[in-house]
């Protein structure tokens, strides 16, 4: 089977679909696969794909294609044609697609689950997967009750990624209330709304908490603080589509039918790590936490900034946040160790260190209790699944 993948390789979305391709090669036999970014596309033009795609020989061409080309060009000659969901689904061919709309009521439902009252969408104009998502996220606040405290930002066009006037960004963040709970599109958008939000001096997560879409490792960690996000089974969305484009080379009178790629779960970082609450000492307490996570910070630590008794505090924190406080540390701490574990090559001691933890044996006992591996066997985990 001889694979033609037209793609952004600047993000992981598209190496885990290919990952999710190989492991389904893996069951079948050897698949010759050719990766050709989306940019051979925009500087030789269509035709030039289609040419490439028949000298070579492709059986199947998965890629991210414009509403405008010509793909009855590619299916004339007999090759299987999926569309990577790029600006607009397509209805004479299978889409690889995701559900949308679950992705944004997740997010909504945790932001809700936080306290969040004020709530933002930052997508793209005129996109479908933007849309869809941003439908997701606003019906359910709007259901939850908040459909009078939402904001969106979609001014931005698609084919701008690299390159956008940040004006009207700014100025909307400036004026939309706070704290407020705003879901990305994606990572590259949750990425540059970080950038923006310490461009006009907000803080994040207590003035503006983010989650993206995607679970790009390297995008979501290069952010700082490190980018919140729905990772999504991207790898079994590939494996469904080459079982499906394998079947449809071998029956040519299967047309296929779209792939529809699940959310999985949140993958919490810094920048939603915050609840949303009325409560100013148990507001005060969160921000002090947030603010010295790179520190070994202890509960007393956070009685010495809230005038409170320890019992009372305690009570209160539970209250708002569901967990107690040394908890609430915890897994913050966790957190913020497993980035730099992924964003830095330093040894998993040096890391500590700059945490303000010289036990190397301690931080990795109470990193297994919470992340349920060591160290190194996150860091390995995590580092196989960037690469395909």
């Amino acid at each position: 089977m001889r694979l033609l993948f037209v793609t952004d390789f600047t993000e992981q979305f598209a190496y885990r679909l290919l990952r999710g391709i190989l492991n389904y090669a893996e069951t079948t036999g050897p698949w010759e696969i050719c990766k050709m970014p989306t940019s051979y596309r925009r500087e030789h033009g269509f035709q030039a794909l289609v040419d490439w795609a028949i000298q070579w020989q492709a059986d199947v061409v998965i890629g991210q294609f414009d509403p405008d080309d010509n793909l009855s060009l590619l299916l004339e000659r007999g090759i299987v044609v999926l569309a990577q969901d790029y600006i607009t689904k397509f209805k004479n061919i299978p889409n690889i697609t995701s559900d949308y709309e679950t992705t944004g009521a997740m997010a909504a439902e945790r932001f809700i689950s936080r306290g969040f009252q004020n709530f933002g969408f930052f997508g793209y104009e005129g996109v479908c997967w933007s849309h869809d998502r941003y439908v997701g996220f606003h019906r359910t606040v709007v259901e939850s009750g908040f459909g009078d405290h939402f904001y969106q930002y979609d001014r931005q066009q698609i084919d701008s990624l690299w390159y956008y006037n940040p004006t009207g960004l700014y100025e909307w963040l400036r004026n939309i209330p706070k704290p407020i709970a705003i879901m990305a599109c994606d990572d590259n958008q949750g990425n540059l709304l970080i950038q923006a939000c310490k461009a006009v001096g907000l803080q994040i997560p207590n003035d503006i908490a983010i989650i993206g879409v995607d679970n790009d490792e390297i995008l979501c960690n290069m952010s700082s603080p490190a980018l919140s996000s729905i990772n999504l089974d991207i790898e079994g969305g590939g494996f469904q589509a080459a079982a499906m484009a394998e079947k449809m080379v071998r029956h040519p009178a299967y047309t296929g039918e779209d792939i529809i790629i699940k959310p999985m779960n949140i993958v919490p970082r810094m920048s939603s790590n915050v609840f949303a609450t009325k409560d100013p000492a148990i507001l005060s307490a969160l921000q002090y936490i947030n603010a010295n996570i790179d520190h070994k910070i202890m509960v007393s630590d956070v009685l010495s900034h809230v005038p409170l008794s320890r019992r009372l505090l305690e009570q209160r924190f539970r209250k708002e946040t569901g967990t107690t406080l040394y908890q609430y540390i915890s897994v913050l701490r966790m957190d913020r160790f497993a980035q730099l574990l992924l964003s830095s090559n330093d040894s998993i001691a040096n890391i500590a260190a700059r945490l303000e933890e010289p036990d190397t044996k301690s931080i990795s006992r109470r990193f297994l209790a919470i992340k349920g591996c060591t160290p190194s066997e996150f860091r390995k985990q995590e580092m196989r699944k960037l690469r395909v």
